[in-house]
């Protein structure tokens, strides 16, 4: 009776566990087939459209060229990124090594973070435009748009680089405290480059939002398509770029191989961020 009784609870939870499994499964496929398909449209949609006017340095309306958009998108990515990076990170290192994680403080930060996270770009925009643009008299520009973007990439890497750091070991830092290393020598030689491939990953992070934003940069960068000749100039990023040309409706085809840029850029960006994070790893492994 008793082994009647174990089968039979048993059965409820070998099924539920097939279902389980079947369900994760499926949503997976989905997943890849829903990412498939749409980089497969925009390539069969885009490549064709692409035509050797549109890589000239200088956009009128007869080339559409987006290589001033290109330009301005990596002056915006190097500008931003960078910013956010040495305040994200950085904050990230005091909240988690110097401070205590249940201080009322800490936990406010980590509040307003999150809420950061989770604000829509277009209030990025219209603090950008009220506060850059029009209290500081910057204007559209494109220092008004990379304070704006950096303002809203701060959380992304702040949280990753504390997620990252928080997953290094304790034993790290008691291990290196026990040989007599200082706190400021053990997180920077230590905690910090076990971290590093979490931290990148926030970074590649901001750098896709960077990428692929359009609504904060229009009211703080403007929309002018050429690359700017000081700080102060307007400018247009891809994302913007591609956002004209379709709201327009004159250069479809041209929306289309921008989306192909756009793509090819991100994924190149991501190669490269991902190559560096192997070659510190495995620069901190030979060290060790």
């Amino acid at each position: 009776m008793a082994d009647n009784r174990v089968l039979t609870k048993a059965k409820p939870a070998r099924i539920s566990s097939w279902i389980f499994r079947y369900a994760v499964k499926i949503a997976t496929l989905l997943t890849v087939l829903a990412v498939c398909l749409i980089i497969g449209y925009i390539l069969i949609m885009g490549i064709p459209q692409i035509k050797p006017e549109m890589f000239e340095l200088e956009y009128n309306s007869d080339n559409v060229s987006f290589m001033p958009a290109l330009f301005n998108t990596l002056i915006v990515i190097v500008m931003a990124v960078s910013c956010s990076s040495i305040f994200g990170i950085g904050a990230a290192i005091f909240l988690n090594e110097y401070t205590n994680k249940q201080n009322f403080f800490v936990r406010i930060v980590a509040l307003a973070t999150e809420t950061l996270s989770g604000i829509p770009s277009i209030v990025y925009g219209l603090f950008g435009l009220l506060f850059f643009v029009y209290y500081l008299q910057w204007g559209l520009s494109l220092l008004a748009g990379v304070c704006t973007m950096a303002i809203m990439t701060f959380p992304i890497i702040m949280r990753a680089s504390q997620e990252a750091l928080a997953a290094v070991p304790d034993l790290y830092r008691e291990g290196s405290f026990g040989l007599g290393a200082g706190r400021f020598r053990t997180v920077f030689k230590i905690v910090l480059p076990a971290a590093i491939p979490g931290i990148l990953g926030g970074i590649i992070l901001a750098i896709g939002r960077t990428v692929g934003e359009s609504a904060a940069l229009i009211y703080t960068a403007g929309s002018i398509a050429a690359v700017p000749e000081t700080v102060f100039s307007s400018t247009r990023t891809l994302a913007v770029h591609m956002y004209l040309l379709a709201s327009e409706g004159l250069h479809i085809d041209a929306t289309y191989a921008t989306a192909v840029l756009l793509l090819v850029f991100v994924l190149l960006i991501n190669i490269a961020t991902s190559a560096v994070a192997n070659r510190i790893s495995k620069g901190n492994m030979s060290d060790e």
